[in-house]
């Protein structure tokens, strides 16, 4: 069977962005080693901002801070299709020894300034097809994803974007344990919702030579470490994606003093929204319960994060077809327990992220994101932003079919 004129139309309009892209892929590097030297942590990223507004071919909009959003026009009322990158660095003393390696303990450890330049190139490249585009673009670079409070939340707080009205938001993300060349991009769940908690146990303090005169809490909470892992594998499903991490224990001033309270502070993740709900009362239960038993008392403060993020299987097919004119394949199956607060987007419209793979690109030496010594390759800006084009286009497409079938189910006067 013949190719449909749509997908023709797709193919050609993805090449002309691919060529594109590859025309502004010199800036884009220049950019994206500027932008990597200059890290800027959660909610001051006002410099970043401005060195990304300033190579951008049309006018920003400032949203959530020191967010920034820049809307391509397209013939036709249709809405944007939103393309998002970060603008934030951790606060992570870099160690990768690059020509543009950044001081002063903040690094862009975890891709945001490839894909910041990335979408900076695809916006200037849509800019020069916009009389053919399918859509209007709209690029958000967003700030703090990488701490609280998120910045896709106060995105939409803020209501700059929700008044755009995008159908909807897609975004790319380098990965190093996918292969070079190869995108991982699935439907549903790909990242885990991310809620954090803090346990605090109450005891009562005594000299250590004397530990039946108190109650300790470093012995109740060290037990209910140890109880809530081990309980984990009897409340969640194995079959499930779902983990607990513990990263943080305090307690105690003095190697012979038993203290009064100890304090640990940890994240928990899942992929289900009901295994998101017992992991947060399996919390409070061994809290409550080995705290009592121990004589002390326990309480737990939940922040609630992100929720998981759910792929939309329309925009994923569509991609999918469309990565090896992208000179991009799929990768098998990927899913992580990672979180990412773009899933806040998903309340505005369907969401779709897709990961980049870094691993056997040349020059690049493997590092775990958030490593001090992650150095994605200068080509991964163009890997980047050629996911992200692919990515917009089938949005773009899965929007056309989406609002057609709208259509032709309303009945006829």
């Amino acid at each position: 069977m013949p190719p449909s004129t749509e997908a023709t139309d797709t193919a050609g309009l993805l090449g002309a962005l691919l060529d594109g892209i590859t025309r502004e892929l010199p800036r884009a590097v220049a950019l994206r080693r500027c932008l990597h030297a200059e890290p800027e942590l959660a909610h001051a990223e006002e410099h970043t901002a401005a060195s990304i507004a300033a190579e951008l071919p049309v006018p920003c909009q400032t949203a959530a801070g020191t967010g920034r959003l820049a809307l391509v026009a397209a013939n036709g009322a249709r809405p944007p299709v939103a393309v998002r990158a970060e603008l934030d660095g951790l606060p992570i003393e870099e160690r990768t020894g690059a020509t543009f390696t950044a001081h002063g303990g903040v690094m862009h450890a975890c891709g945001h300034d490839v894909h910041m330049a990335a979408l900076v190139a695809l916006t200037r490249a849509a800019h020069e097809l916009a009389e053919a585009l399918p859509a209007p673009l709209l690029a958000i670079f967003q700030p703090s994803e990488e701490a609280y409070p998120s910045g896709a939340d106060e995105l939409l707080r803020d209501g700059e974007l929700a008044a755009l009205a995008p159908a909807a938001i897609v975004a790319a993300h380098v990965h190093p344990e996918l292969p070079w060349g190869a995108v991982g991009l699935d439907i549903g769940a790909v990242n885990a919702s991310c809620d954090a908690v803090e346990i605090t146990v109450e005891g009562e303090p005594t000299h250590g030579a004397y530990p039946h005169r108190g109650r300790d809490p470093i012995l109740a909470l060290a037990q209910i470490v140890v109880a809530l892992h081990a309980e984990l594998g009897r409340r969640i499903d194995p079959l499930h994606a779902a983990s607990l991490t513990i990263g943080v224990l305090e307690g105690g001033s003095a190697e012979n003093v038993i203290p009064r309270c100890a304090v640990a502070r940890g994240a928990l993740r899942a992929h289900r929204a009901e295994d998101r709900q017992a992991l947060r009362e399996l919390v409070e239960q061994v809290t409550a319960g080995i705290a009592s038993a121990h004589g002390c008392r326990g309480s737990v403060k939940l922040v609630p994060g992100e929720p998981a993020l759910e792929n939309d299987a329309s925009i994923v097919t569509r991609a999918r077809e469309l990565l090896p004119t992208a000179g991009l394949t799929a990768a098998d199956t990927w899913r992580s327990c990672g979180s990412d607060d773009f899933a806040f987007f998903s309340v505005l419209a369907p969401l779709a992220m897709a990961f980049v793979g870094l691993d056997g690109a040349e020059g690049f030496v493997a590092r775990p994101l958030h490593h001090p010594e992650l150095l994605p390759p200068d080509a991964a800006v163009g890997a980047v932003a050629r996911a992200q084009a692919v990515l917009y286009l089938a949005a773009a497409q899965s929007s056309t079919d989406q609002t057609a079938s709208e259509r032709s189910s309303i009945p006829s006067a």
